[in-house]
């Protein structure tokens, strides 16, 4: 078993592609497609050729007693030097005052002391090529500049520093990781070849899921961006080393009782599969969730996290059991395996927390969710940032260039707004034009409106209007709206005919992901909460009991968020919560908050076989308290590692996600739930009621030796069952081989449809059979599925990746529609 990760890990990592070569940073901080700006933005594309190039803002503020004569100098040694023969080959056009002299209105400060040049680029900001020629630019201005101050910034000088922040800290992340988790679980173990379990699963379930992410980014299937790729790292150490925590301690457990090591291993992955697979399947459930979402920050970020958390899971139950047996005894060295057994019987002070929630449940709860509605507080100085810059916690050109065109041309000049007016008629010699121009002039917080623009059709006009806001705040987000109405009044009174107006620019676009975020936000959370509750509610088999849990969850995020605000916004300074931040904090603190509850109650449920309520979960509590804490406190300490990042986001991030792990592992887990449990009593997993406890002193009786034949002929029926299971999901799981293999990787424009029906015939079939089957083996085997739930998560995941496929073929045009379709209709 080793060996095959290793060569699984080995042949993706030759046939994969780079991640960092298939990483798509661009669409992430895109609204929908299908949103207004991005229709301007197409629009200003066909109708004005060379005005989709990506500018790049130089701002130069003279120097010494005669500023302007400084300024000016250096404009005419930079226009020279960019519009010559040696300029970069991105560089399409430069407007300054020495090639635009009509221009001085718009490109000379007041004063006349700073004067703007505006270099015009060609490609995508996300090529390295792109950001190689801005630093060209940035190095030919500053050589240029002599004494003047000079600064580039704009789009263009923007994206080229958010990629260099992001590439900047990701050794930093994986190094500090690496380092923070080995040290604490040392720590636990006190054991060094224990310790190295964890990071070696966690290294080969790293470069498997990173090999197979590039290949189906690389086929376009899913995206990839550094943010994504940031994150994964921390969730797959946090991840995996919980699920190892959780296997071996209850290997170490299981040893007590049973000396031989592999019958031990056995029993420990037995007992263990249903709540780490519940865990696994809720996080993989949960980042899918995030599909739904229109906004492409969200909708490209499940993915690619699923998949690595449902390699994890794979790798924990099959590479961590074969790796600790085959390191034998001395996998416990230097203490050895009496001294491992005796520590996981659990420490003293879980007793001790145990007997404070028997005495005062009431009392327990009350105190923490006192705190937790304390923390809540927080959330009146919540508000969100869309403004990128000051998202940088790392000084950068375009940061200072941006405050250089606040000081002295004002807070609009930064970054314009584009309003797009597109009529049926011809607007060439129509008067409309300039009614437009004067209505949008005298617009709430416009500052100017330069001459319109015609687009080639002439029955579309742009306007640049420039804001006196910042554009990147949210007041100017608001003020979107009312210009669009604005435009669209003014159309209608100058007599266009059925007017279409649109807005593009930076503005227009975060104003666009807000309302997408805020729709999504809202669709995730529900969808997620009700994934929770489903996963749940068979895995306790009871209704009550994911409602109270769920609303421990909720607590615990709404705490979070209030304790984030207070410390970055209030405390910090931050301009606001990162626009996405929020959604992120609510999926994963959920997703792996309900994980430390899964594993006490599933823990619990396992106790009432041989103890009443009161005494089942103060022994969930003590035997989990040891293991389940440490597993806390190394998945918090691995996101806490993002706050070594120089971006707001990761750091904001990384410190809700840190904070409220905490609280799941040490309040709502060993004080809230438990005191919830015991208050309810008999009553904590209705419908279901505790039946009497099987204690050693009480043996059940024997069946009755006529009922033999009948409980072998049950057995016998239920193995039948099982191997017919087991070989469907193998079967599923085969073909889904083959669907990668055959069409992800070697599709061509030549396959033919027909191919895509079979395959999507043939997993439609196994998965109607496999649904049976699971029906039946979990009737019959009363809903303990023990290790065949680790083929129902394979074979569960082919026929909606077949969909999915489908679409995605379709969508790309590498499979075209069905001839005989007489009018448009879905992919499928």
């Amino acid at each position: 078993m080793v060996a095959f990760w290793v060569l699984i890990a080995g042949l993706l990592a030759a046939a994969a592609p780079a991640l960092e070569s298939v990483e798509d940073n661009a669409s992430a901080n895109l609204p929908p497609a299908a949103s207004d700006s991005m229709k301007a933005r197409d629009l200003v594309r066909a109708q004005l050729p060379g005005r989709d190039a990506t500018p790049a803002i130089i701002v130069v503020r003279g120097k010494g007693t005669d500023a302007a004569a400084s300024a000016t100098r250096a404009v005419a040694a930079i226009t020279s030097v960019l519009s010559g023969t040696s300029r970069p080959d991105h560089v399409v056009s430069v407007v300054s005052t020495v090639t635009a002299p009509g221009a001085a209105a718009e490109l000379v400060s007041q004063d006349r002391g700073a004067q703007l040049v505006i270099v015009s680029m060609k490609g995508s900001p996300s090529d390295e090529s792109f950001q190689n020629a801005v630093d060209e630019v940035r190095a030919l201005a500053s050589d240029r500049a002599g004494p003047a101050d000079v600064a580039v910034t704009g789009p263009a000088g923007i994206a080229t520093d958010t990629v260099k922040v992001f590439s900047g800290g990701d050794r930093v992340l994986l190094l500090a990781t690496i380092v923070l988790v080995l040290i604490i679980l040392l720590a636990i173990y006190r054991s060094p070849l224990l310790a190295l379990v964890p990071l070696l699963a966690v290294g080969v379930a790293m470069r498997v899921a990173e090999t197979l992410g590039a290949i189906l980014a690389d086929a376009g299937v899913i995206t990839v961006s550094s943010q994504t790729a940031s994150i994964m790292t921390v969730l797959l150490f946090g991840v995996g080393t919980d699920y190892a925590l959780i296997i071996t301690g209850r290997y170490r457990e299981t040893l007590l009782d049973e000396p031989d090591r592999a019958r031990a291993m056995q029993t420990a992955v037995r007992r263990t599969a249903e709540s780490v697979l519940a865990s696994a399947s809720t996080i993989v459930l949960a980042m899918f969730a995030l599909l739904v979402a229109v906004s492409p920050a969200l909708h490209g970020f499940g993915p690619y996290l699923a998949l690595g958390v449902a390699v994890m899971a794979l790798v924990a139950f099959t590479f961590i059991p074969a790796l600790v047996l085959l390191l034998g005894r001395g996998v416990f060295w230097p203490g050895g395996v009496d001294k491992a057994a005796e520590r996981s019987r659990g420490a003293g002070i879980w007793h001790r927390v145990a007997a404070l929630v028997a005495r005062a449940p009431a009392k327990v709860a009350s105190a923490v969710i006192a705190l937790l509605v304390v923390l809540s507080a927080g959330l009146l100085g919540y508000q969100e940032s869309f403004n990128t810059l000051s998202g940088f916690r790392a000084a950068t050109e375009s940061e200072q260039g941006q405050h250089l065109v606040q000081e002295e041309f004002g807070p609009g000049e930064i970054a314009h707004s584009t309003v797009v007016v597109r009529s049926h008629d011809n607007l060439r010699s129509s008067p409309a034009r300039a009614y437009i121009a004067t209505a949008l002039t005298d617009a709430e917080h416009v500052s100017r409106v330069p001459d319109p623009r015609m687009g080639e059709d002439g029955k579309t006009v742009f306007y640049d209007v420039v804001l006196d806001l910042d554009p990147y705040g949210s007041k100017a987000l608001d003020a979107i709206g009312p210009l669009k109405q604005a435009a669209q009044n003014a159309a209608h009174a100058a007599g266009v005919r059925d007017a279409t107006v649109l807005i593009g620019g930076e503005t227009a676009q975060s104003a666009d992901i807000r309302s997408a975020l805020d729709r999504d936000t809202t669709l995730v959370m529900l969808l997620v909460l009700a994934i929770v509750t489903a996963v749940l509610v068979p895995l306790l088999r009871s209704l009550l009991a994911p409602l109270y849990l769920v609303a421990t969850l909720i607590l615990s995020f709404l705490a979070t968020l209030g304790a984030t605000t207070f410390f970055t916004v209030t405390v910090l300074g931050d301009d606001g919560i990162g626009n996405r931040v929020t959604a992120y904090i609510f999926v994963f603190l959920v997703a792996l908050g309900v994980d430390y509850n899964i594993f006490i109650m599933s823990r619990f449920k396992q106790e009432l076989r041989t103890q009443p309520p009161a005494k089942a979960i103060t022994a969930a509590l003590t035997r989990t308290g040891g293991v389940v804490s440490s597993a806390g406190l190394i998945l918090a300490a691995t996101f806490a590692v993002l706050m070594t990042q120089p971006i707001r986001e990761l750091f904001q991030f990384g410190f809700a996600m840190a904070f409220g792990i905490l609280l799941d592992t040490f309040l709502i887990r060993p004080l809230l739930v438990p005191a919830i449990v015991r208050l309810l009593g008999d009553r904590a997993l209705w419908p279901t009621r505790p039946g009497t406890p099987q204690t050693p002193s009480t043996p059940t009786p024997d069946p009755p030796s006529t009922d033999v034949p009948a409980a072998r002929a049950a057995d016998a029926g239920s193995a039948r069952l099982l191997r017919a299971f087991t070989w469907i999901a193998i079967t599923e799981a085969c073909t889904w081989a083959g669907l990668l293999v055959g069409m992800y990787l070697k599709y061509i424009p030549e396959t033919t449809e027909l191919g895509v029906r079979i395959f999507g015939s043939l997993h439609g079939a196994a998965f109607i059979v496999y649904v049976s089957l699971t029906v039946l083996v979990a009737i019959r085997l009363k809903w303990r599925l023990g290790r065949t739930t680790i083929f129902a998560l394979l074979a569960a995941v082919p026929p909606f990746m077949t969909v999915a496929f489908e679409i995605w073929a379709r969508r790309t045009g590498r499979l075209s529609q069905p001839a005989s379709a007489a009018s448009p209709a879905p992919a499928l």
